[in-house]
């Protein structure tokens, strides 16, 4: 290697050892009584550093950011967001709480009817949203649930979270990592399903039974729900968030026919979903404030560590090094090898460096490699390394950041070691479960 090359692989490494740490100590500022998290700080720092060093030009930067392509990550984050204010929106108003209580009145007072069938909600709504929105919307549900019904509540704060970063997977936008690795591939909507649907059920159903194994005797103790009303949704907000969401995923499916963007399309409902939102509020004489709240708690936080990971990306492109790490993982020229190699090291990588920074580097790795079976095969591996990786450690994805910083505010212990004895546990037999069904596929 050149010593520029050494320098840029350098300058990436330490990048990730500090966002690691970052991530480990939860480092953050208050700004409007609002706690922004500033673990984002490790990749700017290091884009900057690059650019400062002459290693890339800021005009290489605006070529890859604005690029006609699919594959920048400007289109994917106008992606990721008008789909996350949708669903952001129907929490807002509390949809996602209502389902919840009727799931509460289901169980009848019995834990284990409880655990699956806040398992299979889990399941549904991620498959529709966003696995972020669904760990960000549930978890202070379950707390404050199991602390009024005096119960363990680990039960089911860890089937949500393994039930989110596994049924995630279904649909391209389940996880901006699927969006990000699926940019430019000109692989379809329904494709995309078709292909991962096998192997997503394989992993659910796996991970259902070994989270049932870890906890039934916890779930053996009587459930006392307290007996609270229902909560109360408006029910013109409900239809239009309702009807917006469901278009949009409509849409979705079918962009590749009706030669639609799929960023395009999220935020051509997402713009809709405002100005419907605005005039019913006006004629009806409603706090117009509805959206102003979804955008606030939308995770802004994951644009500049997006952006700036990317940029880091590009360096490591434009020297070489992620064609030679393309070499050493395509070696095993064979489908199930392929799988094995790109599915376990994605896998890790992810608890390495985070998902979001692995599928920026898988994708231009990826990127690199001749078209054919072999690629699709590599592709489809990282999308369920980058999604079943999120349960492996607090690092693996944001996911797990923002769940494990929840468990802290609202008192559940949860330690870096049993994030791991859990996360181990149900991860290794889901992976295996999901890359064996791809195969299956591929």
């Amino acid at each position: 290697m050149t010593p520029t090359t050494i320098a840029v692989l350098s300058i990436f490494l330490v990048t990730c050892a500090a966002l690691i740490t970052l991530v480990f100590a939860k480092p953050a500022v208050m700004i409007g009584g609002k706690k922004i998290s500033i673990f984002w700080l490790a990749p700017l720092c290091g884009a900057i550093a690059l650019t400062v060093g002459g290693l890339i030009t800021p005009a290489e930067i605006g070529a890859g950011l604005t690029g006609a392509g699919d594959v920048n990550p400007i289109k994917i984050l106008l992606l990721f967001f008008s789909m996350t204010m949708m669903s952001v929106y129907l929490d807002e108003i509390g949809f996602f709480r209502l389902l919840a209580h009727k799931v509460l009145g289901k169980a009848k007072g019995n834990q284990v009817t409880l655990f699956f069938l806040l398992y299979g909600l889990v399941s549904v709504l991620t498959v529709f949203t966003s696995n972020d929105i669904i760990v960000l919307t549930f978890t202070p549900f379950i707390c404050h649930f199991a602390k009024s019904a005096r119960i363990d509540p680990l039960p089911y704060l860890v089937s949500e979270f393994v039930a989110a970063n596994t049924w995630s997977m279904a649909l391209i936008i389940g996880n901006p990592t699927n969006i990000y690795l699926m940019s430019g591939t000109g692989v379809s909507f329904p494709a995309y399903t078709a292909r991962m649907i096998l192997a997503t059920a394989l992993a659910g159903l796996v991970s259902l039974g070994v989270l049932y194994l870890l906890f039934r005797k916890k779930l053996k103790a009587p459930l006392n729900p307290e007996n609270s009303p229902a909560p109360r949704v408006d029910l013109p907000t409900e239809v239009i968030g309702l009807t917006h969401l469901g278009g949009c995923i409509i849409l979705l499916s079918i962009s590749s026919f009706i030669n639609l963007p799929m960023w395009l399309i999220t935020c051509l409902f997402f713009v809709s979903l405002v100005v419907f939102t605005m005039a019913i509020s006006f004629f009806r004489r409603r706090s117009i404030f509805l959206i102003a709240r979804c955008i606030i708690r939308a995770p802004w936080d994951l644009a500049p560590f997006v952006i700036s990971m990317f940029i880091l990306v590009l360096a490591l492109d434009k020297y070489g090094i992620t064609t030679a790490l393309g070499n050493f993982l395509s070696a095993p020229e064979t489908v199930g090898g392929t799988v094995a190699s790109f599915g376990v090291s994605s896998f890790l990588a992810a608890n390495v460096v985070n998902n979001i920074p692995m599928s920026v580097l898988y994708s231009s790795v990826i990127g690199g490699m001749e078209a054919g079976s072999l690629t699709t095969a590599a592709l489809f591996s990282a999308v369920i390394g980058s999604n079943l990786g999120a349960f492996f450690t607090p690092t693996g994805a944001l996911a797990g950041i923002m769940w494990t910083g929840q468990l802290h505010d609202h008192g559940v212990p949860f330690s870096f070691v049993r994030f791991v004895k859990y996360g181990a546990t149900v991860a290794i037999p889901a992976m295996t479960a999901a890359l064996f069904g791809l195969w299956l596929c591929c």
